[in-house]
């Protein structure tokens, strides 16, 4: 079944309560009407600060209670702490606030989930051919380490599993196996190595088993590409947008310990739906 048909059964199964800090925007509020009249989701507005928000922020990040009650002032955390206290299941955000926010907000409020050490982020790419593959990392990390990469790597994979109901994970380089040598090639091979997924590997030959065979690896039908770096990530979703026709869903955030969704700050109403649709998929 494709993406979004999953995503969208999902949603409209679970029905998800969601908080959107910037529900007043015109784009946010017809996602809403829209995940209301469908039944996809039950939108909500920041509440008001609540003594079991400020708890959930001393318990997340062992902090004053003064500190917490300044940070329950800004919408972002406000949204992010109720989700974080169970006043909502997940938080969709960044059509007005920029990933690093979004990001900062999740983090202390929320947290990462255990044996994560790094959050991320990606793309779901639909393509004109009907072909759906994960991009990661395009839109948090700039230039993760091996340990990094690999984490990356795991919560991508678990990102697939979710919404496609399986994933196989090739890690990106300009080499494919022993052909090529440097820094960001052995970073790749050390993340690889420690997560058992294939890489390096060239793009063509992660998606092409043709090219695979001929350059003696096991490839070809990834549906989860993880690049090396965030300027191979966000150049490459950006080129396929613009000369393949490709639909980018996300950025989602991955690694935290409830669903966070990232948001294009160019996405449409259209785009908020089913990121919002894609976000619920995503809770376990």
């Amino acid at each position: 079944m494709p993406v979004l048909d999953t995503a969208f059964e999902l949603a409209r199964a679970r029905r998800a309560r969601v908080v959107f800090p910037e529900i007043e925007d015109p784009r946010v509020a017809e996602a809403c009407d829209t995940l209301r009249r469908e039944g996809l989701a039950e939108p909500l507005a920041p509440a008001d600060p609540t003594e079991a928000h400020v708890e959930a922020l001393i318990a997340a990040r062992g902090m004053k209670e003064a500190i917490a009650r300044r940070m329950l002032a800004k919408p972002l955390f406000r949204a992010a702490a109720m989700v974080a206290a169970g006043d909502a299941d997940a938080m969709v955000a960044g059509v007005e606030f920029p990933t690093r926010r979004v990001i900062e907000a999740a983090s202390i409020c929320i947290g990462l989930a255990e044996g994560v050490s790094t959050p991320s982020s990606f793309f779901v790419m639909l393509f004109p051919d009907g072909r759906e593959i994960i991009f990661a990392d395009c839109g948090a990390n700039v230039a993760p380490d091996a340990e990094e990469l690999a984490d990356i790597a795991r919560a991508s994979a678990a990102s697939a599993q979710a919404l496609m109901g399986f994933a196989k994970v090739a890690l990106l380089s300009f080499s494919t196996g022993t052909s090529g040598a440097g820094n960001s090639v052995e970073t790749v091979r050390t993340a690889a190595n420690a997560t058992g997924f294939l890489g390096p590997i060239q793009g063509d030959a992660a998606l092409n088993p043709a090219i695979a065979a001929r350059k003696g690896v096991d490839g070809g039908d990834a549906n989860v590409l993880i690049f090396p770096s965030l300027d191979a990530g966000n150049i490459a979703y950006k080129l396929c947008q613009e000369l393949a026709g490709a639909q980018a869903l996300g950025p989602h955030l991955q690694g935290f310990r409830r669903p966070v969704c990232d948001l294009s700050r160019g996405a449409s109403a259209t785009d908020i739906v089913a990121a919002t649709a894609v976000t619920i998929a995503l809770d376990k």
